[in-house]
């Protein structure tokens, strides 16, 4: 092979005076109005009007939004960086803007505007209270986690004694006159669990489940938002004098499950509950703040239930009556600028088709549907399996009642089955007047292809549109449905990535994953959106790969870092899911508790988020964390060796998938002991604690050695003579796993491949791996040229594959290999292959600000084109096989960026 290295930097210009036009300015990668607590860290992406044009200078001008005075003017600084320049800044309302120079010495035109709001956690919300509609003391909700499966039976009755009120949703609300025409104004909120602000009857941003949810006993997002274009746009206008209206709706979220209908868990940190402050400067320069306090209102919701397991309840007649608020304990978390992007309704999808349960059908179903079915109930297909909530107009009489069951499969009679994914999860509407009524749940979702409608009958126009002849009596007994859609609810960071080769299966393989992926991207990755929706971390990391090709992260990461260091122990020790809204102990739940295949979580995402960005900042901020897990894994070991967790989860074989069964607990558990000591390494190394590297690099080889002795080759390096007789050589896992760790030495490595090889062939061309093991076995063959068998493993419909997911009409990745087997429909924790798309197939690779193109032909794949985005712009390639069979690619990488181009 020949290299060809593109040194983008060296570029000579071909025509003088060229010229870079800024594009994309951030800060802190993010776009929009940016809240940071800390130095803002400004960046822009460019592009050029002849190739290979590069910056080398930059000015960079800040404007005091309030007062319009210039605070800051770097002048021309003699640079070619573009992200991450850090500028100090008080805490303040400011635009920015930046412009460049090229290489030939063209100055660019001053970017667009941009706005950072840097303001301290602790002064966000100055005096401002929590309120709402009863205290913690009187809500008389039990303290603790533990309230899951046995021990949640046994105490029902402690969750029973709870004060109703403490679990209603409740509009807490004032009225505000204003003094004069508005110049800015900027609201900080936090509504707990879940809240939705309205500003003069508008609603205020687009999104849903706000604030994410984290451990709120460590920290506690708040959203903030300008409303200035809104208080000046109002309808108050036409009064004599202008107000602020603000009404916020809260909801329960995670912050207080108490247990209606299905609930996985029960957990509460208090009642709902809200803090807010607007702060308002007006065009003479005067400025005040309206914070909550106790001359608030509040008032009962028409939502009557919510529970974010057990869906919602809404009672449209109900009208409001005020009251007092009461001020609040809060929770005892951190407040903290929330950086990932909200979750919002990203699409909607109509109905495909349309069958009314007959009485035969109705009663063979009750059984599974807990529930009776009422004469008229008809099920529809909405196409496409997702994470998220139906939406209705309904035109009826008041008092009339439109029930919603939702799942993802469907029972032998064809009503809807929650049996395996959580059961009584409904949405119920009932109607107040008579024409028609729009309604979408605000407080809960569920995982459902599926819609199970009672009480309703189709509208002839919706009717129509289902090709439906005859759907029931429209004589008023029922209310109409005159629209219906489902809503996919997921958190809107941006997918950056493109993906398309000549095999239908592969592109198919991508789709399915990546709604898999969006399914379970809410306020943290989720390992299905109906029956636990909890952050299991393992997924987060071995789909890394994939998971930073396709989405923008930035935002996203670095939020979830956080909550994973929230999680941990004072002991040190992570547990597998975060937030840890319950403890699992006890017979049967140990190996749930904690699981370092699991735990590692907290050290890959900072180290990919350092890989894909450039920006060691959460390893700086974590690294004390990660140290103290190490050392705690360093404390549970037996001489190097440890036994803990979960280990190669769900893998494969003619057994049920659950507990690993082809690979020992050790063995895993023992490598990543062994792979997060390492790494830990690495980052002091990097970090510049250099004692710890030293003291970590020796613990690590000591761990190494202490694998090797129990669960690798028995071999003689001198000789180089390897006896399989190892565990390893008992699963592909064991080999894959001492493969890509170099557990195994350089002289071992030819034979290891050659055991796994034969262990596939034998198998029929087939993986053994789980959850774990797949994310190795996948690497490996990349790694060491094997991908033609890779993907004579997974390019056909047959099980274990992705094919026979998509065959079967699966429209997300499901559980397990074989649906039929597994309890959910929308699982990405085996997604996995999707990473090597993108680095293998495709052959993007991305080191900083380094791309090495390797694209990586196999079978009878003719043409790829794939791409993503960096925080300089975005890396694509193209690739095809001419009619000699040799590789043709063309491929491109942003300013400032280099790339290198590796031959097939």
């Amino acid at each position: 092979m020949r290299n060809i290295l593109l040194a983008i930097s060296l570029f000579a210009c071909l025509t003088a005076g060229a010229r870079l036009t800024v594009t994309k300015p951030t800060c802190d990668f993010r776009e929009g109005l940016v809240v940071t607590d800390g130095t803002p860290r400004l960046g822009w992406q460019m592009t050029a009007d002849v190739a290979g044009e590069t910056q080398t200078a930059y000015q960079i001008r800040v404007t005091d939004l309030r007062t319009g005075k210039l605070v800051t003017d770097t002048k021309k600084v003699n640079s070619s960086e573009s992200q991450l320049i850090s500028m100090p800044l008080a805490e303040g309302d400011y635009t920015w803007q930046v412009r460049v120079w090229s290489a030939k010495g063209g100055v660019s035109q001053w970017s667009a505007p941009a706005v950072v709001l840097v303001q301290s956690a602790r002064t966000a919300f100055g005096k401002a209270q929590w309120v709402g509609a009863i205290t913690k003391a009187d809500a008389h909700t039990p303290e603790g986690r533990i309230y899951e499966g046995r021990r949640l039976k046994e105490m029902r009755h402690l969750w029973n004694a709870a004060a109703p009120l403490s679990r209603r949703s409740i509009y807490v609300a004032k009225s505000h006159k204003l003094r004069g025409n508005v110049k800015r104004a900027v609201m900080n909120v936090c509504g707990l669990g879940f809240s939705e602000v309205r500003l003069n009857g508008s609603k205020v941003g687009d999104s849903e489940f706000g604030p994410l949810w984290s451990d709120y006993d460590k920290s506690v997002f708040y959203n903030t938002y300008d409303v200035t274009d809104m208080l000046n746009r109002s309808a108050s206008d036409s009064k004599s004098e202008k107000e602020a209206d603000i009404e916020v709706l809260l909801g329960n979220g995670f912050y207080n499950i108490q247990g209606e209908r299905y609930h996985k868990l029960c957990i509460s940190f208090g009642p709902p509950t809200l803090r807010l402050r607007l702060l308002i400067t007006y065009e003479d320069g005067t400025s005040e703040e309206v914070i909550t306090d106790k001359s608030w209102r509040y008032s009962l919701s028409e939502i009557t239930m919510n529970s974010i397991y057990g869906g919602e309840d809404y009672d449209a007649r109900i009208a409001k009556a005020w009251h007092p608020v009461v001020v609040q304990e809060g929770p005892r978390g951190i407040m903290r600028p929330q950086s990932a992007p909200a979750v919002k309704v990203m699409s909607r999808y109509k109905p495909v088709s349309y069958h009314l349960l007959t009485a035969e059908e109705r009663a063979a179903a009750e059984p599974v549907a807990k529930h009776a079915i009422p004469d008229g109930t008809f099920v529809l297909d909405m196409g496409q399996n997702l994470s998220g909530v139906p939406e209705i107009t309904v035109k009826g009489k008041p008092g009339q009642e439109v029930r919603l069951y939702v799942s993802e499969t469907l029972t032998p009679e064809g009503a809807c089955n929650q049996r395996q994914t959580g059961r009584q999860h409904y949405y119920s509407y009932i109607i107040k007047g008579t024409e028609p009524e729009t309604y979408r749940p605000r407080f809960s979702y569920y995982g459902f292809k599926y819609i199970q409608v009672e009480g309703a009958v189709l509208s002839r126009s919706l009717a129509d549109s289902l090709n439906v002849k005859e759907s029931g009596s429209r004589d008023g007994a029922r209310p109409e449905l005159v629209s219906i859609a489902s809503c996919f609810v997921h958190n809107s960071a941006r997918k950056v990535s493109s993906f398309e080769c000549s095999n239908s299966l592969i592109n198919r393989t991508h789709e399915i994953i990546d709604k898999a992926v969006r399914s379970n991207m809410q306020s943290v990755f989720t390992d299905c959106p109906h029956r636990e929706k909890l952050g299991w971390l393992e997924q987060d990391w071995l789909n890394g790969i994939g998971l930073f090709m396709n989405y923008d992260l930035t935002g996203f990461a670095s939020q979830l870092s956080q909550v994973v260091a929230d999680a941990q122990h004072v002991s040190g020790a992570m547990p597998t899911t975060a937030p840890e809204y319950v403890v699992f102990y006890g017979p049967g739940m140990d190996a749930f508790a904690e699981s370092p295949e699991w735990g590692g979580t907290l050290l890959m995402m900072p180290w990919m988020y350092w890989q894909y960005y450039g920006d060691a900042t959460l390893l700086r901020r974590y690294y004390p964390k990660m140290r103290q897990y190490v050392d705690y894994l360093a404390s549970q070991d037996s001489c190097g060796i440890l036994n803990q967790g979960l280990g190669d989860w769900y893998d494969y074989g003619d057994f049920r998938s659950g507990f690993a069964r082809n690979t020992s607990v050790p063995l895993v558990s023992t490598a990543h002991h062994y792979r997060w000591t390492a790494l830990a390494a690495r980052i002091a190394k990097l970090l510049g604690q250099d004692e710890d590297a030293t003291l970590l690099d020796t613990r690590a080889k000591s761990i190494r050695q202490a694998w090797q002795k129990a669960f690798g080759p028995a071999s003689s390096a001198a000789a180089g003579a390897v006896r399989g007789t190892g565990e390893m050589f008992r699963s592909q896992t064991g080999m894959a796993i001492g493969l890509h760790l170099r557990l195994v030495e350089d002289a071992d490595r030819k034979a290891v491949l050659d055991s796994l090889i034969a262990d596939i062939r034998r198998h029929g061309d087939r993986l053994t791996t789980g959850d774990v093991g797949n994310r190795y076995l996948y690497e490996v063959l990349c790694e060491e040229g094997c991908q033609e068998t890779l993907y004579k493993m997974l390019n056909h419909y047959d099980v274990p594959g992705y094919g026979y997911q998509i065959k079967q009409g699966m429209t997300t990745l499901t559980e397990q290999w074989n649906p039929a087997n597994g309890s959910s429909m929308n699982h990405f924790m085996m997604g996995q292959i999707d990473g090597f798309h993108f680095t293998s197939l495709a052959g993007i690779n991305i080191d900083g600000q380094h791309v090495t193109f390797r694209p990586q032909p196999v079978g009878d794949i003719s043409w790829v084109k794939a791409s993503t985005e960096t925080p300089y712009g975005a890396v694509s390639i193209e690739w095809h096989r001419d009619a000699n069979g040799k590789v043709v690619a063309n491929y491109s990488v942003p300013v400032g960026m280099t790339a290198e181009y590796v031959e097939p």
